[in-house]
């Protein structure tokens, strides 16, 4: 397996056996410390599937209790097969209806019976079209599609049209299907409706759609509402074993009031269900009193849909206070999946009783539980929820609900970073104005876990901080969430967290947040290949720091500014940068901090060729780390050190430390570390002669650093895995790993790594093309030409020499 490469193509040039090139880093690290190489052969990969999973599987779970609808389905196999055994390729089918007809139940009943025909994978999106809130825009949706296709979030095109183009060339050559569901508009749908003539979209709608069938082909079947007897089953179905028979005519009694809505029967069986012992007369005489309540009220032109708002209210009314409550805050709640400890925070009680009558909600079918402690509410239901929030809170209760929530996910987030990142400055957030009560991680991993449950809650809960004026929330969040955010999340997806908190903390402002922002923002940039963006985030952050007096944030962004001139091997800027960092470092007495940054010179030093000083500097580094239990310190020491030990001919202990530093970046769960510290492991076994067992290592570095959107530290592993294929005499696949690195460095502009790749790509062609191998060293040269270090004089000469034994 591998990713797809640059230009949105097939990349089986690896090749490798799926059990051999699908494992973990632990895997590799394991088989890295076997002497023997490792059985390489021609297979075919899914290049759309990230190392150790299989191509995407999105569908959610079908319902349990499914009641008929088999005119429905009968006409959907029609309409899609055409008459055939298998699914018409490029096939758009729209399933239409009124809300709360059970169009999702339907489109996801018949994907499920489907999905085996699509060996490629499935790919479902909610769209969220008819939603209280802003429905989900065609370009976040196709983010979210190319992201799971395998496209770093970096490498996503700003236009929606052209992300569209790009989405359509990944899924051109294969066999998928897309479920759409709850589209507003055919100009939601459009950009993620495939090309290929392989793929089957199923499309859910209130609306018709009627531009998709006029101007892209699609197939509608419309559902109404359940018949007389199948409503009468589905009653049936949800209250069997928890009431006795209830007389038929008395279930269409009850099925007529719900409008014979699935949605609206459920929720009305569950009630029956919950009080057994009630005659079902006497629950209808509710339901028919709130009914006719609500025709009082209708000016006579409500839609369809209003039908079910009868059972909301009934249902609703039926409810404690606390739960009446507890349903009205969570319209508010800023993300559409929620998890108990927030509930409990946007209703002022106990995690203990926020559990309970969140599990009281759930009986009463007004919201879902998802997975164990999350949940989720249907879009009618949140509608229907905010009325009542409109009409029954009154404002100062409504921002107060809000005010915890936000409180909670600030404070939440800080006892995360103590233990993700705990050697980064804490944010002075502050005491709460109300009673939170956030409950402890037990321990790194907990708070990783809470951190990727809670990803996509994030950026809505900054926005809505935003929204409703509660800006020193937001960029408070904004900058803990930079520390606290999951270790393996792509940096792209904080971007505009932070760039809306660098716009809250400019209103309040607070210029030391906004230096301590304008810093995060500038590491972020850097992470994503934008050294100009990363650069002047830095130096606006030195230039308030400076202008304050402020020398410890002085020597934070001079060292941040070292590294980002380190990562496009700018060395000399960046190391006096380093210099002047550890200077105040030392004038400060920090330790820790002063570790890091002779670490960071260390790295300078080895890159110029400077192998005595590196070596000299990370042994000191890697003492104070260990002394202090630093785990991400000493990886990086040992990486580094690995490294020296490369250059300096001693590939088996360079193998040994690189072992270790893996294993370290398995333990704190970081792809952005296992990606990089696996470079290292890889061109260790190369230079020991294994250089078959170096490709799972590069391949799954690569599929990390694509996830992450480094598109240049993928490169890296492209050339590496080119020169693992040049050592195995495969020199036509090296020379196209060399091409790909080369197309991405000379993008990005990273002038170094594109001489070395053009000199790996001459090596890979000398014996076939020496014409074109003077070429690219040439062009290498050139290249090489400004770079006056050790290491670079000694990469020319043997260049020089390459280019001499061409002419002899």
């Amino acid at each position: 397996m591998f990713p797809i490469d640059p230009r949105g193509n097939r990349d089986e040039r690896f090749g490798e056996t799926h059990s051999q090139m699908s494992g973990s880093s632990r895997d590799v690290v394991q088989a890295a410390s076997i002497s023997g190489g490792v059985h390489i052969h021609h297979g075919v990969a899914d290049v759309l599937a990230p190392a150790g999973e299989g191509p995407p599987r999105q569908l959610p779970a079908e319902l349990r209790i499914f009641v008929n609808r088999v005119e429905e389905i009968r006409n959907l196999a029609e309409l899609i097969s055409g008459g055939s055994d298998q699914p018409v390729g490029g096939a758009v089918q729209i399933i239409s209806g009124t809300a709360g007809a059970g169009k999702t139940a339907l489109a996801l009943r018949y994907a499920h019976h489907l999905a085996d025909r699509f060996p490629d994978g499935q790919l479902y999106v909610n769209l969220r079209g008819y939603d209280p809130g802003v429905p989900l825009a065609p370009f976040t949706a196709l983010s979210r599609f190319l992201v799971a296709l395998g496209v770093p979030s970096a490498a996503i095109p700003d236009d929606v049209e052209i992300a569209a183009a790009m989405y359509r060339s990944l899924l051109a050559n294969r066999t998928m299907l897309v479920v759409l569901d709850n589209a507003a508009t055919a100009a939601q749908v459009r950009p993620l409706i495939p090309g290929g003539s392989r793929c089957l979209t199923i499309v859910t709608s209130r609306s018709q759609l009627s531009g998709l069938a006029i101007h892209d082909g699609a197939r509608r079947v419309t559902i109404g509402r359940l018949t007389e007897s199948d409503s009468v089953k589905l009653l049936q179905e949800v209250m069997t074993g928890y009431r006795p028979a209830d007389g038929v005519e008395q279930l269409a009694e009850l099925a007529r009031l719900c409008a014979r809505l699935p949605i609206a029967l459920r929720i009305a069986a569950e009630r029956a269900a919950i009080h057994p012992r009630q005659p079902l007369a006497g629950l209808i005489e509710e339901l028919r009193d709130e009914s006719a309540l609500w025709d009082a009220l209708s000016v006579g032109d409500m839609g369809e849909e209003d039908s079910v708002r009868p059972v909301f209210a009934w249902s609703y009314r039926a409810l404690s206070a606390e739960c009446s409550q507890l349903f009205r805050l969570l319209g508010m709640h800023p993300g559409y999946e929620f998890g108990i400890d927030s509930a409990a925070a946007l209703a002022g009680t106990s995690v203990r009783r926020a559990r309970q009558l969140l599990d009281r909600l759930v009986t009463m079918h007004v919201i879902e539980q998802t997975t164990p402690g999350r949940y989720e509410m249907h879009d009618l239901l949140r509608a229907f929820s905010i009325e009542q929030l409109q009409v029954e809170e009154r404002p100062e209760t409504r921002a107060a609900a809000l005010e915890r929530v936000l409180d909670w996910y600030l404070r939440a987030a800080d006892a995360a970073q103590a233990l993700i990142m705990p050697q980064r400055n804490r944010v002075a957030i502050g005491p709460p104005r109300h009673d939170i009560v956030v409950q402890p991680f037990a321990g790194y991993d907990a708070a990783v876990d809470w951190a990727e449950h809670e990803h996509g809650n994030f950026l809505p809960a900054v926005q809505v901080a935003v929204k409703h004026g509660f800006d020193r929330h937001a960029w408070q969040l904004a900058l803990v969430l930079w520390s606290a955010k999951a270790p393996s999340t792509p940096t792209a997806e904080w971007l505009p967290i932070g760039e809306a908190g660098l716009a809250a903390v400019r209103r309040v402002g607070d210029a030391q947040g906004e230096a301590a922002l304008l810093q995060s923002l500038g590491f972020a940039y850097v992470k994503v290949n934008n050294l100009s963006e990363s650069l002047k985030n830095h130096r606006g952050a030195l230039e308030i720091r400076r202008e304050s007096g402020d020398s410890a944030g002085q020597a934070e962004t001079l060292n941040a500014l070292g590294s980002a001139h380190l990562r496009w091997r700018q060395l000399k800027a960046a190391e006096e940068h380093f210099a002047q960092a550890q200077s105040l470092y030392r004038e400060l007495g920090s330790v820790h901090w002063g570790a890091v940054v002779l670490g960071n010179l260390a790295t300078v030093r080895h890159q110029a060729g400077r192998y005595a000083e590196a070596a000299a500097d990370i042994e000191q580094v890697l003492a104070v780390h260990q002394a202090q239990g630093n785990k991400r310190g000493i990886g990086n020491a040992l990486h580094l050190l690995g490294r020296i030990h490369l250059d300096q001919g001693n590939a088996g202990e360079a193998l040994r430390v690189a072992q270790q530093a893996v294993e370290l970046a398995l333990d704190l769960r970081s792809h952005v570390l296992e990606g990089y510290w696996l470079l290292t492991l890889a061109d260790a076994q190369v230079a020991l002669g294994r250089p078959a067992e170096a490709l799972p290592s590069y391949q799954r570095s690569a599929v990390l650093h694509r996830r992450l959107g480094d598109r240049i530290r993928e490169s890296l592993a492209w050339h590496g895995a080119g020169t693992a294929y040049r050592r195995l005499g495969r020199e036509d696949e090296a020379a196209d790993f060399h091409r790909s690195g080369i197309a991405v460095f000379r993008e990005v502009g990273h002038t170094w790594y594109e001489a070395m790749s053009l000199n790996g790509l001459a090596a890979a062609l000398r014996d076939s093309d020496a014409g074109l191998s003077v070429v690219h060293w040439n062009a290498a040269l050139r290249l090489l030409a400004d770079h006056d270090d050790p290491r670079a004089v000694g990469i020319r000469r043997r260049i020089e020499g390459h280019l001499a034994e061409t002419r002899d």
